[in-house]
């Protein structure tokens, strides 16, 4: 599945290009809970057609009603009188970007879905220009980091490759959003888990490498949207030059396979590096790799194992799971589990097993 933003400027780019009006909101301002982080982005047509999100459902509704109501009624009593297309008043206006908030009051957050308290800000970007979206999509296509900048006195836009990933930046001149291109997944096998590991991960927006030397396994691949490749782990993880929005995890329980490709992985910006196995396995990875490969604990410090958040997962579903949610915590930056807490967790779990009142009575 395509990158969400990539999504977005792609309809809207081509609702553009056919000549239909459009709208760009972005998410520039946020104070309380809010559903839908700040750069967060939607599109929305002359004809009512969404694609984005900036809230959970109730603000793209008001967004759609405010902007093509209009549209519709007009085009209805058209149609009715033969009048066609020609006849058709858009209301989606035109001139420079407006600022437009909601859940400003306690009555409002909870007509448009907001939590409690939660208010938003967007900027609307009225016709954005069609030559622009696409010089911006052909880029991120290209594996580039870009900045958008709209001048808020008059929407001209300018695109400039950026360094580094950056949180949206609006002053008293422009709006400046950085794009980065899709989020990458390097797996090394292609068995039962890794299949279910690479659905998740493209329902995530995640472009998705399947790396597996041997033919019984990748004879069996059954996610078509992943590109599969045979040649050595290690050699594909230099291919592959992971970057800051990329992750290499390993499946095969192979050391001739996973140990290899790690290796070369925690040489790279790679945000998640990682491989399957039990605590002990795990261990004796690090053995290995301090043994023959004149690793120390501060090399590899970046390699998580067991992977995957603690959940009670038996199944290959269940454990694909657990990892896709452990990597996703790591790319939003959420503080995981200590080990003591997994501990925790598996008493605690053992405790409801045996006795399924003893949770409930307070006991664990």
């Amino acid at each position: 599945m395509e990158n969400l933003d990539v999504m977005v400027l792609r309809t809207l780019q081509g609702w553009r290009a056919a000549g239909r009006r459009a709208l760009l909101a972005t998410v520039v301002r946020t104070w309380g809970s809010s559903p839908r982080p700040v750069g967060s982005i939607m599109a929305l047509c002359e004809d009512g057609a969404v694609v984005g999100s900036v809230s959970g459902g109730c603000i793209e509704d008001d967004l759609i009603d405010r902007h093509t109501r209009a549209y519709a009624q007009v085009a209805a009593a058209a149609s009715a009188a033969g009048a066609g297309d020609a006849a058709v008043d858009r209301s989606i206006p035109s001139g420079p970007p407006a600022f437009v908030k909601y859940g400003i009051t306690a009555d409002e957050a909870h007509r448009f879905g907001l939590p409690c308290g939660g208010t938003l800000e967007l900027l609307l970007e009225y016709d954005p220009d069609p030559a622009g979206l696409a010089a911006l999509i052909q880029a991120l296509e290209a594996g580039r980091l870009m900045q958008r900048s709209v001048r808020l006195a008059d929407g001209v836009v300018t695109l400039q490759a950026a360094a580094a990933p950056q949180d949206l930046v609006l002053d008293a001149q422009q709006l400046t959003n950085t794009f980065g291109p899709e989020y990458r997944m390097l797996l090394i096998g292609a068995g039962q888990l890794a299949e279910y590991l690479a659905t998740m991960a493209l329902f995530n927006g995640f472009a998705v490498t399947v790396c597996d030397p041997r033919e019984e396994y990748r004879g069996s691949w059954n996610v078509p949207a992943a590109t599969v490749v045979s040649d050595m782990p290690d050699d594909v993880v230099v291919a592959f030059k992971p970057d800051r929005r990329s992750c290499v995890v390993a499946l095969t329980h192979d050391p001739k396979l996973d140990d290899l490709a790690l290796l070369e992985a925690l040489n790279t910006e790679a945000f998640y590096v990682g491989g399957i196995g039990s605590r002990r396995n795990n261990e004796a990875r690090r053995a290995r790799m301090m043994e023959h490969f004149d690793q120390t604990a501060e090399s590899l410090a970046r390699l998580r194992g067991p992977i995957g958040i603690y959940i009670g997962s038996k199944t290959p579903p269940e454990i694909a799971v657990s990892v896709m949610a452990e990597i996703l915590a790591v790319k939003n930056g959420v503080a995981l589990p200590r080990d003591v807490e997994v501990a925790q967790a598996k008493n605690e779990r053992e405790l409801a097993h045996n006795d399924p009142g003893a949770l409930v009575c307070g006991l664990g």
